[in-house]
Order: structure tokens, then C-alpha cells, then sequence
């Protein structure tokens, strides 16, 4: 088709200006897809063939197969969505006009699941491809699109397509379901030593290895995937760091009544490439009646084989367990079958200098962010700490699939986190005397993963929880979930504001700052939601300091303007704003971390944060906890000020005075 032509046919289609195709595909250039950056076109689906669909009639012609982009891992994550239709529907809303109907607009809807909550995310569905067909994933069926269009909006989600190249199943399987995922060893697991963790910091426990005995009750609903991490002696091409899907397993008789456990493995590069006992052909089969072998061999699609259970102990190197989630959204645990109908979430942040604390090594241990669970009737609990994941940009990233690789060098992205439980009398306690004590419940070693979780049986009473970094001083955000089989309760414990340098004598002044949060567009929630930085946003300056301080002392309140029966959950964020840019044109990164926090947010009439903060300009940014959740506020600005430069912060006064009847910048 020549260019006007195109043009004039898809005029009016939606382009995303937030995703835009050419830049898109690239974050620092360090991937393998880099040499293919002057090849790769971008075409909507009718443009690849001529009757495109969303899904193919066959369940099975719409398994994912990986393209030239190494997301395996995600590609594993997505086929529990084919095997659920309400987990796909919460992925890919359906009704949505697709090609040839009235109101198709060239853009398809998803929900990813971040930090807490599921976010929207609208992409168009042009595609990256190579001589007319799609060069990363796509379905087995040429003709549907599903895979590719929500690789997409993960893409996007993520920042780009290069983002995607290597992960971890678990990872993926919790974006796309909101439950949890466990990754458990089947290899030697080695020494403490081995692992990276030479250290005192706790009893280290050896990875858990597989006992699919025990996914029996859950073998239905739940979702297993296997990589490896070297070449496997019956697939030499897979080479290194593959994820593959476990589709089932199953206990067969031998002709000599002996007994034998097959699984069969669907490998997403969309073809079979296995050399074992019970290939196709294998000597294996032999060994079973003939009319069990052509059962078994007629379950196996395109790109599936099977392995019996030794082979796979030997060859793959570790599994990720997704639990099952029903359709009213309950996880059901892989170790009970129970169903775990009650659950919270609370998310924190570990600030350097002052809730930092590091491992049990150290004596600022005590200091981390600190969390009441209260258990009302004995039941399953599990508590999940997902540390948020950061990207530098100034450092090129490099890409491993491997946990092993990430134990002995801290990773580019991750803090070594861990989960420490005590339980409490009551919830005045004796800090210091408790934490001397070993916990009842932890998740042992820290990992460099993005979240670990810890399953446990407790008795009615209180539980002090306390989620840490290994390294004192790492700094990160983080949300702590809990699910259980019984009621239970979970709360921050209350702790003072950052410990800074506070003068509170002395004279003060206040300046009040207006604002409101308007559904669709300055209620933005908090920073779990992409929507953050769509909220009210306040510059303000702290001016000079006098000789002998350490900075400006400031104590900054949000106060909701509305009865206590229409209270929001509201915090606030502090950010710096970068050198250079003028006060009321100031923008900050969006992923810039804050350098003072009032969360967590609270159902409160007012919240507020006393701290010391170094001369400069800086943003405050008020936000409701979740998204389009309207309300007015006022914001209040006390500045410790000395008279020495009284007529200075006069003249600051009456700038932010008159910014505030101009400026509530939005993004």
C-alpha cells in the first residue's frame, strides 16, 4: 500500500501519543533487537492480514509464540489467561470494537496490575514488524492478536519493548492476575555461602524444592511454568535462561505395573525441541499400553512435549507457582487448597537516614517501617513484601533471567528484602526486648527478588511485621499484602516524622494554599497509580539558610475540606525540583523518588510532616489514595524564620501568595 494511500485509510485511527512507535521499541540500545532498529515498520492489523481477530476459534491456536523479543517469562504468564476466562476478561475487557466493526478506533484497552491496584492502559494497535509480519510475540493462529497487542501495553507499562527482554515468571503471573507466585528450586541449592548471604543476619533455610504431591488439591486451578539456566541435556538449543509452560501432569501405569509421572512442557518458541526418553518417538512410550501412549501423544499441541518426572528434576533448574485466583477474586493456597478470603494491603517506603534500618545485623534494624497484624481466629496466613521496581537512567541495564546471577552483586533494580514476624501480647510493647528475640515466622534469607512471601499458621492475638532491605541505608517503596483463611487486621504502627533537625520555638510563618481534586482530571491517587502526577502540584521555595543550620525548617499539613462521614484516605509527597528551572515552570521526573513523604495516607481530617530541608525548590504534591476521588483541600506552609531574614521570607510569603492564586500545575 503506498504512504497516502495509508494515510487516507487510517486517518482518523488513534495514535498514541504517550507510546510512540519509534520510541517505543529502545531504552539504552543493550539488547540483542538493537541491530533491527532501522528494519522494523509499524502495521495495524489488517494491514498483516486480511481478517484479523482479537482471539482464534481454537483456545489452542491462541497460545503465544515468542518472536525475536526475549520475554519468555511473560509469554509463560500470559497462557493462565487462555485457561481462565475471568482472569482474561479482567486483562482484556471485552466488548471492545475490533477491525471491521462500527466503532473501531485503532486502540484496545488492557488491565496490568502495579503496586497494589489494576491500571488501565490504552494502546493502538499498530505493531512492530518485520517484512510485513509481526517480529515479536504473537498467537500460534496468523490471524489473532491478543498476544501482540497486550505485549504491548506490558511494554508500555514498562517503559519499552527492550524492558521486557529477560524477567522472571513470577513477576509477569502477578502483574496479569493480582495474586502471588512462588519460585522453588529443583537443582543443588548449596550453602549459605553459595547463595551470597554470608552473613549472621538469620538461620538461612534451603530453598524449597518441588513436591507437585503437594499442588494436588490446587493442580486444576493453579498456573506452573519451569526454566532453565544452562543448556538441558534434552534440548541443547534452548540454551540459556528459557522459560516453558507446564501444561499438566500426570500418574500413568507401565506394562510391568510399575508406576511413572509424566508432565507435559509447551514451549513458547512455538515449536518442540526436546531429545529425552518420551519425545515422540522415545523408547518411553514403550514401556506404556498402546492405547494410554496415543492418549497422551493426541493431548500434546504444536510446540508441547513430555517429560517423565526424573528427566524433568534433572534437566529444568527451577518452577514458578502462580496460586489460583476464583472468579469473586480469592487466592487459594498451594499448600492447603483453603481459600483466602480475607486480605489487606498497606504500602511504606525504607527513607535513608531515617526508616532504613538494614537487616537484623544491625542496631538501626528497629528503625525500618513497622506494621501491626492482628489475627482474630487461628487460620492460614500469607504475607507478601513487593519492593517497587526502579530503573536508572543513567545506567545501562543489564538483563539476566538467572537468580543466581543476581546473589553474589546486588541488582540493578532490586533491593535484597526479607520479612521478620513477632508475636506481641499487646501492641504496647518493649521494642528492643522482642526484636532480641527470634521471630515466630520470617522468610528467612533476603532475596534480590521483587517480592517475597511468607506462609505461616497463627493463633488469635497481635503480630508485630517488620519488612526490611539487607544493606542499611536502601532506599525503596513497598507494598505489604496479607491473605488469610480467617479475619485479621492489618495497620502501620504509628511512628514520629523523619528524624531532621526541628527548631519549634520561635517565630513562624504560615501561608495557606488552596486546592481541589477533580474527577478525570487532578485526582490522581497515589503513587502506586500512573495517574499520580495528574494531582494538584504546589512550588515552593525554601529560601536561604543562616549560618550554623542545616536547613530550612518547615512543617507542612493537608487538611480535607469535608465532614468526617466523607473522609478520603490523603497523604502528600515532597519532591526537589531539578537546578535551573523556574519556580512556576517547575516539573519533576516522574521517576524522581520524593525526599519527604506523609503516607501512609490516612482516613483522616488532616495529616502532617515536621522535617528540615536543604535551600532550593521543591513541588508538594496532596493526593487521595485512590483515583477520581473528588474532594477540596487546604495546604498549609509553616517556615521556621529567623529575624536576621524576616524581610526575605516576607517576600517569599507574597511570591507563593501569588502562586497560588495562579499556578496549580498539572502534568
Amino acid at each position: 500500500m503506498e504512504e497516502d494511500e495509508r494515510a487516507v485509510e487510517f486517518k482518523g485511527l488513534f495514535e498514541d501519543p504517550a507510546f510512540i512507535c519509534e520510541d517505543s521499541l529502545f531504552s539504552d540500545y543493550s539488547t540483542p533487537i538493537a541491530r533491527f532498529q532501522d528494519d522494523i515498520t509499524w502495521l495495524r492489523p489488517q494491514e498483516i492480514c486480511p481478517s484479523p481477530a482479537l482471539f482464534p476459534d481454537n483456545t489452542n491456536d491462541g497460545h503465544a509464540k515468542q518472536g525475536l523479543l526475549g520475554d519468555c517469562w511473560f509469554l509463560c504468564a500470559c497462557t493462565i489467561l487462555l485457561k481462565y476466562q475471568h482472569l482474561m476478561n479482567k486483562v482484556v475487557p471485552p466488548a471492545q470494537p475490533l477491525w471491521g466493526e462500527r466503532g473501531y478506533r485503532g486502540s484496545f484497552l488492557f488491565r496490568l496490575w502495579q503496586h497494589g491496584c489494576w491500571t488501565e492502559v490504552t494502546v493502538d494497535d499498530r505493531l512492530p514488524c518485520l517484512n510485513g509480519k509481526l517480529c515479536f510475540s504473537r498467537c500460534q493462529s496468523p490471524t489473532a492478536f491478543w498476544v501482540a497487542l497486550l505485549e504491548k501495553a506490558y511494554a508500555k507499562l514498562q517503559g519499552s519493548y527492550e524492558r521486557l527482554w529477560a524477567g522472571q515468571v513470577s513477576e509477569a503471573l502477578v502483574d496479569l492476575t493480582g495474586g502471588l507466585a512462588e519460585r522453588w528450586s529443583l537443582g543443588d541449592c548449596g550453602t549459605e555461602e553459595d547463595q551470597g548471604q554470608g552473613s549472621s543476619d538469620i538461620d538461612w533455610v534451603r530453598r524449597r524444592r518441588l513436591d507437585l504431591d503437594l499442588l494436588h488439591a490446587v493442580r486444576e486451578g493453579c498456573s506452573v511454568s519451569c526454566s532453565v539456566h544452562s543448556a538441558p541435556g534434552g534440548a541443547s538449543e534452548l540454551g540459556q535462561f528459557h522459560a516453558l509452560s507446564v501444561m499438566e501432569w500426570v500418574d500413568v501405569r507401565t506394562v510391568e505395573r510399575g508406576g511413572v509421572r509424566l508432565i507435559r512442557i509447551r514451549n513458547p518458541w512455538g515449536r518442540r525441541c526436546w531429545e529425552g526418553a518420551w519425545r515422540e518417538s522415545g523408547e518411553g512410550w514403550n514401556s506404556l499400553d498402546p492405547a494410554c501412549t496415543l492418549n497422551l501423544l493426541g493431548r500434546a499441541q504444536e510446540a508441547e512435549f513430555w517429560v517423565d518426572e526424573t528427566e524433568f528434576l534433572l534437566q529444568f533448574d527451577d518452577v514458578t507457582v502462580g496460586y489460583p485466583i476464583n472468579e469473586e477474586g480469592h487466592l487459594q493456597s498451594i499448600y492447603s487448597g483453603k481459600l483466602l478470603t480475607h486480605s489487606h494491603q498497606t504500602s511504606d517506603r525504607w527513607v535513608k537516614g531515617h526508616s532504613a534500618g538494614g537487616c537484623r545485623n544491625n542496631s538501626s534494624f528497629g528503625s525500618n517501617p513497622q506494621f501491626w497484624l492482628r489475627v482474630f481466629e487461628r487460620g492460614e496466613v500469607l504475607v507478601s513484601l513487593l519492593q517497587h521496581r526502579r530503573y536508572s537512567r543513567n545506567t545501562a541495564h543489564h538483563y539476566t533471567q538467572s537468580p543466581e546471577e543476581g546473589s553474589t552483586t546486588q541488582h540493578q533494580h532490586y533491593q535484597a528484602i526479607a520479612l521478620h514476624m513477632w508475636k506481641v501480647e499487646k501492641k504496647c510493647l518493649n521494642l528492643s526486648g522482642t526484636l532480641n528475640s527470634p521471630p515466630c515466622a520470617s522468610t528467612h534469607c533476603h532475596a534480590y527478588e521483587r517480592e517475597v512471601v511468607l506462609h505461616t499458621h497463627l493463633d488469635p492475638g497481635c503480630h508485630l511485621l517488620i519488612p526490611s532491605t539487607f544493606l542499611q541505608g536502601g532506599e525503596g517503596s513497598f507494598l505489604l499484602r496479607v491473605f488469610s483463611s480467617s479475619p485479621t487486621s492489618l495497620s502501620a504502627v504509628k511512628t514520629p516524622g523523619p528524624s531532621l533537625p526541628l527548631v519549634t520555638e520561635g517565630e513562624w510563618e504560615t501561608n495557606y494554599l488552596r486546592g481541589a481534586w477533580v474527577t478525570g482530571s487532578s485526582a490522581g491517587g497515589s503513587r502506586n497509580f500512573l495517574s499520580h502526577w495528574q494531582n494538584p502540584r504546589f512550588p515552593v521555595t525554601m529560601g536561604d539558610n543562616i549560618a550554623g543550620s542545616t536547613g530550612v525548617n518547615v512543617r507542612v499539613t493537608l487538611h480535607q475540606n469535608c465532614p468526617d462521614t466523607d473522609l478520603q484516605a490523603i497523604g502528600f509527597h515532597l519532591y526537589k525540583t531539578p537546578e535551573g528551572q523556574e519556580q512556576a515552570e517547575s516539573t519533576v521526573p516522574r521517576e524522581e523518588e520524593p525526599v519527604a513523604s506523609c503516607i501512609p495516607h490516612c482516613y483522616t481530617q488532616a495529616v502532617s510532616l515536621a522535617c528540615c530541608l536543604p535551600p532550593g525548590a521543591y513541588v508538594i504534591v496532596p493526593s487521595t489514595y485512590q483515583p477520581d476521588s473528588p474532594g477540596q483541600f487546604t495546604l498549609t506552609v509553616a517556615r521556621k524564620i529567623h529575624r536576621r531574614v524576616v524581610k526575605s521570607q516576607e517576600r517569599l510569603g507574597r511570591a507563593i501568595q501569588e502562586v497560588s492564586h495562579i499556578s496549580v500545575m498539572r502534568s
